[in-house]
């Protein structure tokens, strides 16, 4: 596959992009990722577009560009270039050149080092730079360069060009990976060793690799010559988890030892991360006229080379931590399905035994159930996967609001969902935002049903709210496990979203929650209302529901004259003057529905309250 090369004034201002996207559009110019030539002003944000067909480059100048494109030694707002024409903006020469990287010699083939030595990551770190100034210009860049990159394969391209700039010498770098035997599940150095010493560790490495390797990323000065990586070099670094620096050739007159034409030398630093098994940063070089001079004054070539071998030892190590760092993030990220937001903010940096153990502690629940599922089941018999992404979305509705306000997600069950507050930490008030995801659950569920082709307009929400002790975290067996809530205050939670349909309301609260909202929320941000105190089926022991209004205004059917009055109704009603009550409850609006429960269950005892009357209703089943 051909490739653009772009070779700015100075050696290290170059790098090396593969052209296999075919037809696809990019832009070329001064800050234009990936395809940026920074180091030359003559050149614009944005020069030219380049787009590669398959047989040639077609590059378009751009309009806002300054300065012109010469390609064959005349301007050009348009042309193709084939394999091998080169064209130039301002210092850069960018050539269409298919380069390749001539393989690997095998290990039996591959000629033995004149001179080989070894480097400590330790050793490197504790020399200080000959040429500092030098190398501080460069390093400085390190972070900046190296975390910009939006995929591997861009970063690898980062790496080999800021190696480039900061090794001078160099002819050759490549980002290499040593691939692992058939029968081999991972490498050696990826399983856990006993040994503190990091150097007793790597000596006990003993990888089995093939003699095939992976080239990530490479690029060279060296034209159309080819070069092949030492596999010796390579493989004897990763073994020892240390830079390798290797010599072929110690002066022009005896190329015996050369790997290859025009390198003299060649060292591989290995990235010493779990992210990036196997991989190695490989450089090879010249010797220069001056160099030689220096060798020849009783300076070795280690001591020559050993800036080099620091500086990419640190992008080594850099480029390891951001892999790393990358892995996590993909971790977390394919945890965040499993998982609410609040429960990873509390994993992050702590144990998540400490997180995920179950614990009691104050929670509010929210039980949410989408009404008309079991009629639109029937009808959709024959259309059953148009059906599921309905009931998808309409749950997405629900959990999306749990998820706003900072809850957890608990369970589904089937076409309901549960949530709940105050755990692993309280963020705000649990009572307050339940109650502020029920009201947007069902002000979006009633936005829909104004709208008749809205996939959701025929469902309608029925929500329950409970707030009191539970325990949470992660609840299972042995073999299946979920984050969730379990006690009393989360069965009364699914009863009271049951009862919505008996009451006629869309949310109903239990009384620790309706107290709680009446004290603490001004009723500008929502309202609440006693409707009945009654004894639901199965249960011991009478409690007084209520429901969850919006704040009073536009659209809204109940103002506060009219919850006044119900309520004036509902205390009546408790105290057993039932005809007081039942004309109460015509003070409040017939759109009201709420209202028809006591109504009918008056008219239905002749607005008399039974003989045995004790202040509640007595529910006849679920």
């Amino acid at each position: 596959m051909p490739d653009l090369i772009a070779q700015g004034p100075r050696p290290q201002d170059r790098w090396r992009r593969s052209l296999q996207d075919h037809g696809v559009e990019a832009i070329l110019g001064r800050t234009s990722e990936p395809w940026s030539v920074h180091w030359d002003d003559r050149v614009s944000r944005k020069h030219a577009t380049i787009c590669w067909n398959g047989q040639k480059l077609e590059v378009r100048k751009l309009e806002q560009a300054r300065n012109a494109i010469f390609f064959r030694g005349q301007q050009a707002e348009r042309f193709a270039a084939s394999v091998g024409d080169h064209f130039v903006i301002g210092q850069t020469t960018f050539t269409v050149l298919e380069q390749q990287a001539g393989g690997v010699v095998p290990v039996d083939e591959d000629p033995a080092a004149f001179a080989e030595q070894t480097f400590s990551a330790h050793l490197l770190r504790q020399n200080k730079y000959k040429d500092a100034d030098q190398r501080i210009e460069v390093l400085s860049k390190l972070p900046e360069i190296i975390s910009g990159a939006s995929t591997d394969q861009d970063l690898c391209q980062r790496v080999v060009s800021l190696v480039l700039q900061g090794v001078p010498e160099a002819s050759f770098v490549a980002i290499l990976r040593l691939k692992e035997d058939d029968d081999d599940t991972q490498p050696e150095f990826m399983t856990k060793i006993d040994d503190e010493d990091p150097a007793v560790q790597a000596r006990k490495l003993k990888l089995q690799f093939s003699s095939e390797l992976d080239v990530l990323h490479w690029n060279s000065s060296m034209g159309r010559q080819q070069f092949a990586p030492s596999t010796r070099l390579l493989r004897t670094a990763i073994e020892r988890q240390e830079s390798v620096l290797h010599v072929w050739n110690r002066t022009v007159a005896n190329p015996t030892f050369t790997q290859s034409e025009n390198v003299d030398w060649a060292f591989c630093t290995p990235v010493a991360s779990q992210a990036c098994p196997g991989w190695a940063i490989y450089v090879a070089g010249a010797f220069t006229t001056a160099t030689l001079l220096q060798l020849d004054t009783g300076i070795n070539e280690s001591e020559l080379l050993q800036d080099d071998l620091k500086f990419t030892e640190l992008t080594a190590t850099t480029l390891g931590a951001l892999r790393e760092v990358r892995a996590l993030q993909r971790r977390q990220d394919s945890l965040r399905n499993f998982f609410a937001p609040v429960v990873m903010d509390a994993l992050a940096g702590t144990d998540p035994e400490l997180v995920l153990t179950p614990r009691e502690t104050d929670v509010s629940v929210l039980f949410c159930d989408l009404r008309g599922f079991s009629k639109k089941s029937e009808d959709a018999a024959d259309r059953l996967l148009e059906l599921l992404k309905r009931v998808s979305d309409a749950l997405g509705v629900m959990t999306h609001h749990i998820l706003a306000n900072d809850g957890v997600v608990g369970d589904f069950h089937g076409d309901a969902a549960m949530g709940f507050w105050g755990w692993p930490v309280a963020t705000g008030n649990p009572m307050q935002q339940v109650c502020q995801a029920a009201l947007a659950v069902r002000e979006e569920f009633e936005k829909a049903a104004r709208q008749a082709d809205h996939p959701l307009a025929d469902f309608r929400a029925g929500l329950g709210i409970a707030s009191g002790q539970a325990v949470a975290g992660r609840i299972g067996t042995t073999d299946q496990v979920k984050v969730t809530v379990f006690g009393p205050v989360v069965n009364l939670a699914s009863r009271l979203e049951g009862m919505t349909k008996q009451l006629q309301t869309s949310i109903l609260l239990d009384e620790a929650t309706a107290d709680w909202v009446r004290a603490h929320v001004p009723k500008g941000v929502f309202r609440t209302r006693r409707v009945a105190r009654v004894l639901p089926y199965g249960m011991k022991n009478p409690l007084v529901v209520s429901e969850l209004l919006p704040p009073a205004g536009e659209g809204v059917v109940l103002d506060e004259e009219h919850v006044q009055a119900y309520e004036d109704a509902f205390n009546e009603f408790q105290q057993g003057n039932w005809t007081e009550a039942f004309r109460l409850l015509h003070d409040v609006p017939a759109e009201d529905q709420v209202k028809d429960f006591l109504t009918v269950y008056i008219a239905q005892h002749r607005r008399e309250p039974p003989p045995d009357w004790q202040g509640f209703i007595e529910l006849p089943g679920k």
